[in-house]
């Protein structure tokens, strides 16, 4: 179906019910599309699902969902997804009454096995189920493994399995040093990786840098290019970072990470000191505090790695877009910023993110930028 107006009414109907916290009638409209026969499995799930969620996670950053509407929609969201998928098992458009499955590539065979996994530590699974479903309706045998898949278990499941490629999830940044090695391990064995989500950069530059063979900006981008077919990697040992990264042979993202305790800790005490009010934190607000502390210290290291000063500046301006829609000053974050990096003056690199992150906030334009930080859902 090519009916933007049709895609448009659906992703009304969706909302209004997704926002209403009703699974049902969210389910209905689906299942509606569907039998009517003015839609199909993948449009609903690319050009409505997708979108509708992709909305749920700006009317939270806008502070027009709590935390607890904003993850009842995303649960809504996840069953329809769900519900459309059993509706194909159990003999819907591309099932078989009483059948197992998945649809087939003309002439009733798959197209071949893939494996499609969240990076260890990643939570945000929908965009992977997305695509597991999108590729299942494009004739593919579909491992999903769903959210933070350690690596060791990953390899395990490549080695009993023996698929055609691994399709890796991401959607915060600072997994990318976790999905690296889950890159290199699975090339190591001669399973070749397609990397998406934004956690890999709007252009892909973060898959590219990470050795990944392919990367994706879609679900159908990732169905075309897998048609097209990956070329295996020869197996051999496992690459180091520094192999990809040479910048790393500096150490300092090493030694950020190892001082990530004692930057937040002494961050802490060096703001209450700077800050009378801030003496009077509650317990709460001083946990707050430090959780958005070690954000900062997580996504300053993650650029490190990457060396990649927008990476950085890029969450320091979000998380102040953020604040500023619940009229909370992000002046806080410029603050914590400096004083960071009194305790950082002999790491020039990360030296140099923090300026660069500090003239960006102080620059910024007052608006809601798309960018994801730890509590985004899309």
């Amino acid at each position: 179906m090519n009916d933007p107006a049709l895609a448009a009414e659906l992703r009304d109907r969706l909302w209004d019910s997704v926002a209403a916290g009703d699974e049902h009638g969210a389910v209905l409209v689906l299942h509606r599309a569907l039998e009517s026969a003015d839609c199909d499995e993948e449009t609903l799930l690319l050009d409505v699902i997708a979108p509708v969620q992709a909305k749920v996670g700006r009317e939270w950053a806008a502070d027009r969902m709590t935390v607890a509407q904003e993850h009842t929609a995303t649960a809504i969201n996840e069953r329809a997804v769900a519900a459309l998928a059993h509706r194909r098992t159990v003999g819907g458009p591309t099932g078989t009454p009483g059948g197992s499955r998945q649809a087939l590539a003309p002439g009733g065979a798959h197209r071949g096995r893939v494996t499609v996994s969240c990076v260890d530590g990643e939570w945000h699974a929908f965009p992977a189920r997305l695509l597991a479903e999108t590729l299942r309706l494009r004739g593919w045998q579909v491992d999903y493994l769903g959210a933070q898949t350690p690596t060791p278990h990953l390899i395990a499941h490549l080695h009993h399995t023996h698929p055609d490629a691994v399709l890796l999830s991401g959607s915060l940044p600072t997994h990318l040093p976790t999905a690296h090695a889950a890159i290199t391990a699975c090339q190591a064995i001669g399973v070749p990786v397609m990397a998406g989500g934004r956690a890999f950069g709007a252009d892909g530059r973060h898959a590219r840098a990470l050795g990944a063979d392919c990367w994706a900006p879609d679900a159908r981008a990732a169905a075309d290019a897998l048609r097209a077919g990956l070329r295996r990697p020869v197996p051999a040992a496992i690459r180091q970072a520094v192999e990809d990264l040479p910048h790393l042979d500096d150490q300092e993202y090493t030694l950020v990470v190892q001082s990530r305790a004692q930057l937040v800790k002494q961050t802490l005490v060096d703001l209450e000191g700077r800050f009378p009010a801030a003496r009077g934190y509650s317990e709460a607000q001083r946990e707050r505090t430090a959780e958005d502390l070690a954000h900062i210290v997580d996504f300053l290291a993650t650029a490190l790695y990457l060396d990649d000063a927008e990476l950085f500046t890029g969450f320091l301006t979000w998380t102040a877009d953020i604040l500023g829609a619940r009229k909370v000053p992000a002046r806080s974050l410029t603050a914590g910023l400096e004083l960071m990096a009194g305790q950082l003056h002999d790491f020039p690199r990360a030296s140099a993110l923090i300026r660069h992150g500090t003239t960006a906030l102080r620059e910024r334009p007052a608006r809601l930028a798309p960018v994801p930080g730890p509590a985004s859902r899309v």
